[in-house]
C-alpha cells in the first residue's frame, strides 16, 4: 500500500474498481509530472482483487502528435497509427495521417457551433477502408442536439465524409450542458451523454432526454433491453456528462461536471436516477446513486475519460490535469498529472499500441499529445 500516492480530494467518495492481472514496477520519468494532493476524509474499505493489478501511469516525454487543431472536441486512434479528430467550431473532421500530416476529411453539414455546441463527440463503427465503415457524430444543429452517422469513405491518408443519415434527433440544446460524447460499448450499442441543457428539471424526468445517458443501435433504434420499454434513456439524473468509458468486467464508468460544489465520477447502472438537480455530488444513497469520485470543479471540470489495465484517465478542462484512478492492491487511488503544464484538456483516448493520447481544448494552438503507459509500482 503506497499511502504517500493517493490524492483523493477531501469529501470524495470511494468504492472498488475493478482490477485484472497486469504486473510489473516503473517509475515515471520528471517530464511525467505528478503532484499529489490531500488524504481522503471519508473512504470505504474495498474487497481487494483476487489478482491485484497496481494499474498504468504515464511516463517518458509527452509527444506532439499533431498541432494547430481548431477547439477540438473527440479523438479516434486508427491502427495505421492515424486519427479522426473532430472540431467544435468549424464542424471539421479532420484525419491525421500515419506519417503526420493534418488534412481535412470533411465537415459535417448542419452544425451551429455557439458557446459550448458544435460539433462534439465522434465515433467509428467498421474500419476505415472498409465499404461499410460509418463515422458517427453528435452536434448542436442550432434548435437541437442530434446523433448522424455517416460514410467513411476512401483508404487511410485519404479519408472522407459521405452524406449524414440521422439517428437521433430533438435533443434539448442550450449555450452550455450539452453533453456530447459517443461511444461504442463492449455490446455493439452507441451510448451518446446528453446534457441537461439548463433545462435542469428535465434530468429527472425519465420520459425526457435531456440529462441523460443514452443507448442505441448502430441504426438508431431502442434496443429491446433498454430499462425503459421503447426508451433509448439508459440512466438519467444527470447534469452535463461528457466522458464515459468500460472497465475490463464490461462496467460503465461516466464524468459529469457538477455546478458549484462538485463533479463526479459515476459508475452507471441501467435505469437508475444519479441525483441531480436534487443533489449535486453525495446524496447519502437512499433513491440516487452516489458517485464514486467527486472534485471540485476547479480540480477537474472532467470531459474525457479512459480506461487501461485497471486505471481510469479523466482529462480535466477547469483543472488543466489528468487524472488516474486506479485499485493498487484493491486500494482505490487517485493521482494529477501534467498539473497547467498544457492547459484544458478535453479528451483522452488508448491508441492501440497502448499509449494514451489527450486533446488539448482552447489554448490557442490545440494539439493532440501522446505519452507512454507503464506498470505502477504495486509495492
Amino acid at each position: 500500500m503506497r499511502l504517500g500516492r493517493r490524492a483523493l480530494l477531501a469529501g470524495a467518495a470511494v468504492v472498488a474498481l475493478a482490477a485484472s492481472g497486469c504486473t510489473g514496477s516503473a517509475e515515471p520519468a520528471p517530464s511525467a509530472t505528478r503532484t499529489a494532493g490531500p488524504s481522503p476524509t471519508d473512504t470505504q474499505t474495498p474487497t481487494p482483487a483476487e489478482e491485484p493489478n497496481p494499474g498504468v501511469e504515464p511516463t517518458g516525454n509527452v509527444d506532439v502528435l499533431a498541432e494547430g487543431l481548431s477547439i477540438p472536441w473527440s479523438v479516434i486512434p486508427l491502427d495505421d497509427g492515424g486519427a479522426l479528430i473532430s472540431e467544435r467550431n468549424s464542424a471539421r473532421v479532420v484525419e491525421l495521417t500515419a506519417d503526420g500530416e493534418v488534412r481535412e476529411a470533411g465537415r459535417v453539414p448542419g452544425v451551429a457551433p455557439g458557446g459550448e455546441g458544435g460539433l462534439l463527440g465522434i465515433a467509428l463503427l467498421g474500419e476505415p477502408g472498409d465499404a461499410d465503415a460509418w463515422l458517427y457524430a453528435y452536434f448542436t444543429s442550432g434548435p437541437d442536439n442530434r446523433v448522424v452517422r455517416m460514410p467513411l469513405t476512401g483508404d487511410p491518408g485519404s479519408l472522407g465524409l459521405g452524406e449524414p443519415e440521422e439517428l437521433l434527433t430533438g435533443l434539448a440544446a442550450a449555450g452550455t450542458h450539452n453533453g456530447g460524447r459517443i461511444k461504442f460499448g463492449p455490446d455493439g450499442m452507441l451510448y451518446v451523454t446528453v446534457g441537461d441543457a439548463q433545462l435542469r428539471d428535465l434530468a429527472q424526468d425519465p420520459e425526457a432526454l435531456a440529462g441523460k445517458i443514452l443507448r442505441i443501435t448502430p441504426e438508431g433504434d431502442v434496443p429491446a433491453d433498454n430499462p425503459f420499454v421503447g426508451s433509448p434513456v439508459w440512466s438519467y439524473g444527470h447534469r452535463n456528462p461528457q466522458g464515459i468509458a468500460w472497465d475490463d468486467a464490461g462496467r460503465l464508468w461516466a464524468t459529469e461536471f457538477g455546478q458549484n460544489t462538485w463533479d463526479e465520477l459515476n459508475l452507471i447502472e441501467p435505469g437508475q436516477n444519479y441525483g441531480w438537480p436534487v443533489v449535486e455530488g453525495r446524496g447519502g444513497g437512499g433513491e440516487f446513486v452516489d458517485p464514486v469520485f467527486q472534485w471540485s470543479p476547479d480540480e477537474a471540470s472532467p470531459s474525457g475519460l479512459a480506461w487501461s489495465e485497471g486505471t481510469l484517465f479523466v482529462a480535466s478542462l477547469r483543472g488543466q490535469r489528468i487524472w488516474t484512478i486506479d485499485s493498487a492492491d484493491g486500494d482505490p487511488q487517485a493521482d494529477e498529472w501534467f498539473v497547467g503544464e498544457y492547459g484544458r484538456i478535453r479528451d483522452v483516448v488508448i491508441a492501440p499500441d497502448g499509449s494514451l493520447w489527450f486533446l488539448t481544448n482552447d489554448t490557442g494552438n490545440d494539439r493532440l499529445l501522446r505519452v507512454a503507459l507503464v506498470p505502477r509500482d504495486g509495492s
